[in-house]
């Protein structure tokens, strides 16, 4: 089957799917609502000042994420030796990818400068992204009863599927350019180089602002791609790990055979999300905030 022919396929059964005679004929399951695995229920609720700072799974993965990153730089820093192990080694792999990433987009006193935020930046977006595909109890919704003693069942989150984590991480990205760009070059001369060489006269004013605009657009794209990404490929392995079998409310052969699709098909994107995406997007988080920092301080932005 060719691919248009495909895609017309996919879109027929999806049309189908969603009419209403579909979803009677199949007994839709109204209540089963994937996304409530991304609400955040307070845990621990604190209030300051009118600010929600209450502690919930996306603080604790946030946490868990810092903790490893902190960790295992601390561990190997003081366990170096000049025959490396297997850790040592892929910490090395490591390290020379970030150096490839730093010398590549910086200069002089800038690579020593930035490199070690670069790795961090990596390693902690990297982290974040991995620990989500492992089944941590924190399914407050469907509690199980272990001894008598109620706790929250298993369930796969990450902290960058929450667009918070995603965007002050942008924000520490676009505040640190911007104050590079200005030490290396002053406030007025810094946003001289918004406006291309050779531009003059009136074209000047709609081509700054078309870059004031741009520089938005970063922050935009920046946060929304790494959450977007880890968001989907989330939404993907719940719905077809047995997800859509709830949701269709089937019977139990057709749970069984329906179930061995959409499980198949989960193990295929979950091994998908772990091998590629959680580093692929770790990688171009942290090539793309090399660029700008680059970009921030070079004589013609």
């Amino acid at each position: 089957m060719t691919m248009p022919r495909l895609f017309a396929a996919a879109a027929t059964f999806a049309a189908v799917l969603s009419s209403p005679a579909a979803a009677l004929a199949l007994n839709v399951n109204e209540d089963y609502k994937p996304q409530d695995e991304f609400e955040l229920l307070p845990w621990i609720p604190i209030e300051i000042f009118g600010i929600d700072m209450s502690i919930n799974k996306a603080v604790m993965y946030v946490m868990i994420a810092a903790a490893l990153s902190c960790g295992t730089l601390i561990y190997v820093g003081h366990r170096m030796k000049m025959k490396p192990g297997r850790i040592q080694a892929a910490v090395e792999m490591y390290y020379g990818l970030i150096e490839s990433i730093t010398k590549g987009n910086l200069s002089g006193k800038m690579i020593n400068r930035w490199f070690p935020f670069l790795a961090t930046i990596f390693l902690f977006i990297w982290y974040s992204n991995m620990i989500g595909y492992i089944p941590l109890p924190t399914n407050t919704h469907e509690p199980v009863m272990i001894f008598g003693v109620e706790v929250p069942s298993l369930a796969l989150y990450a902290a960058t599927a929450n667009i918070s984590v995603p965007l002050v991480l942008t924000l520490v990205v676009v505040v640190s350019y911007h104050f590079e760009g200005i030490r290396a070059k002053g406030p007025v001369k810094y946003l001289k180089g918004w406006i291309p060489a050779g531009v003059t006269g009136a074209a000047a004013l709609p081509i700054f602002f078309i870059e004031v605009i741009s520089q938005f657009v970063r922050i935009v794209s920046l946060s929304v791609r790494l959450f977007a990404n880890i968001l989907a490929g989330h939404l993907l392995i719940l719905f077809m790990g047995g997800g859509l079998v709830v949701l269709l409310n089937l019977a139990v052969i057709g749970s069984l055979i329906l179930g061995l699709v959409t499980g198949t098909l989960a193990v295929a994107f979950f091994i998908f999300e772990v091998g590629l995406v959680a580093t692929l997007q770790a990688f171009i988080f942290t090539i793309l905030t090399a660029i700008y920092l680059g970009g921030a301080v070079a004589e013609e932005h």
